[in-house]
């Protein structure tokens, strides 16, 4: 039995430390909000238990940022992302000292929290950093139920991986690593009345939001099929896209650090006894899912996150098991990133390549829609519209005191975005459409009121205008 205690003091200084810089950081950050934090930020303003692309988690936790904050600036929007990954080092921590004793619960902790998606997600709020501390204290709860034979614990379990469901449902991964280990590690087993009770503890908390969807004509469903592609496609192992694959397993190196992963990778092949066995039930087969996606479609980085929240246990053991050497190589790279990306943050506009910034894609949204306002007020219409997602969100978000009704024009079929779904454009007002494609009324091409100043962000090569038309001649007939 490994040493458990004595592990939080130097975990929590450390883990402390690197969240309090990351907090001092964000404050000095000059990147404007990406498209999904302001869209997130929306959701916020608009509490519910569901919404278009995403379950409601993440739109709760902004709200309750900003109203603490008393701000909605981009510090207090994005301030739960430092907190949330610090809980969530803290979480594998103890998980970590319960399987391998209080040395590697230290290594684990800040091994976690110098991860680079975390300190990525440190600087952008998303739903993979909501979800994580709820699905890092579901593995602690689930352990402890395997541990223990209680029924209490294993409901926790359900209860945290439902609070994770609902910030992204990814966290279903939980439950399928679950399942597996249950069949592939006979000690791992919950008896059958902790798995009814983590189950229906898991229904209950998800409930809400399966309810929001079935009264929203599954919504976020569809939504989610969208995203899979070859769901709705038809190509499915006609049209294999190997060098989609490649590509996504090759920037595993990047989200999770090289020394961390090739770690991952060896432990999973070389993994000894039911604790490995276990843990590698919980982290393998997410990564193989996504890289199935991968080949049939396309997957983003992040989408495999979830592998990293019980197998950095098994990297930091693998690491462990070389001498203290690797686990310091791996600190000192990931901690490098861990200082460059706030500091690219700091700095923006600089460094520039080429004639853009580097951090041109987080650049430049406030200052059109600042043009926007501006435009919109000169001419005295009330209703702006957009159909560009991007262009949606940050009006949505630095116009929120200009007073103007933001809308997009109404799909023939049904909605393909949040914006479509809840803020449709009526056919019997004047509009100032803001576009980078002249629109057409009655067959002729509307000449632009003004073309904006894009220069040295995210639509820098963009000519983005805006024109005065009627509300009907945009909406899809």
């Amino acid at each position: 039995m490994p040493e458990r205690r004595g592990w939080l003091p130097a975990a929590l200084l450390a883990v402390g430390a690197i969240t309090l810089l990351r907090i001092v950081a964000l404050w000095f950050n000059r990147t404007d909000l990406f498209v999904d934090e302001s869209q997130y930020w929306l959701w916020g303003q608009n509490p519910d238990f569901g919404y278009y692309s995403k379950p409601p988690l993440i739109g709760w936790v902004i709200r309750a940022a900003t109203e603490l904050g008393g701000s909605d600036a981009p510090f207090w929007v994005r301030l739960p992302g430092a907190l949330f990954h610090g809980m969530t080092a803290l979480i594998l921590g103890a998980l970590g000292a319960r399987i391998m004793g209080a040395r590697a619960a230290v290594w684990v902790a800040v091994g976690y929290a110098t991860l680079p998606f975390v300190a990525l997600g440190s600087l952008l709020i998303s739903t993979d950093t909501i979800m994580a501390p709820f699905y890092a204290a579901a593995l602690l709860a689930w352990f402890r139920a395997v541990d223990s034979g209680r029924a209490g614990q294993a409901a926790l379990a359900g209860v945290f991986i439902g609070l994770a469901f609902l910030a992204k449902y990814a966290a279903v991964y939980f439950l399928i690593g679950t399942a597996l280990a249950a069949v592939f590690v006979p000690t791992a087993r919950l008896s059958l009345r902790q798995t009814i009770a983590m189950l229906a503890a898991f229904a209950v908390t998800i409930a809400p939001n399966i309810v929001w969807n079935l009264t929203h004509d599954l919504t976020t469903v569809e939504h989610t099929m969208d995203n899979v592609g070859w769901v709705r496609g038809g190509a499915g192992f006609g049209g294999l896209r190997f060098g989609s694959l490649v590509e996504f397993f090759l920037s595993q190196f990047a989200v999770a650090g090289p020394v961390v992963f090739a770690a991952l990778i060896w432990g999973w092949v070389r993994q000894r006894g039911p604790r490995a066995g276990a843990l590698t039930a919980l982290s393998l087969p997410v990564l193989v899912i996504v890289c199935v996606q991968a080949l049939l479609s396309q997957a983003y980085a992040n989408w495999a996150v979830a592998t990293y929240f019980a197998g950095l246990l098994i990297a930091v053991a693998v690491l462990s098991g070389r001498g203290r050497g690797l686990l310091w190589l791996s600190l000192a790279i990931n901690g490098a990133i861990c200082v460059l990306l706030p500091l690219l943050t700091i700095l923006a506009p600089w460094p520039v390549q080429g004639d853009r910034p580097l951090l041109s894609r987080y650049l430049g949204q406030a200052a059109l829609s600042a043009q926007i306002v501006d435009v919109a007020r000169a001419e005295e219409v009330a209703t702006v519209a957009a159909t560009d997602r991007g262009i949606l969100a940050d009006l949505f978000y630095t116009g929120r005191d200009s007073g103007l009704a933001i809308r997009t024009p109404k799909p023939a079929g049904r909605a393909k975005s949040y914006y479509e779904q809840m803020y449709p454009l009526t056919d019997d007002v004047p509009v100032l459409f803001v576009s980078d494609t002249a629109p057409v009324c009655d067959g002729v091409t509307v000449p632009p009121l003004r073309t904006f100043d894009t220069k040295g962000g995210t639509y820098a090569r963009r000519s983005i205008a805006v024109y005065r038309v009627a509300g009907g001649c945009l909406n899809a007939d």
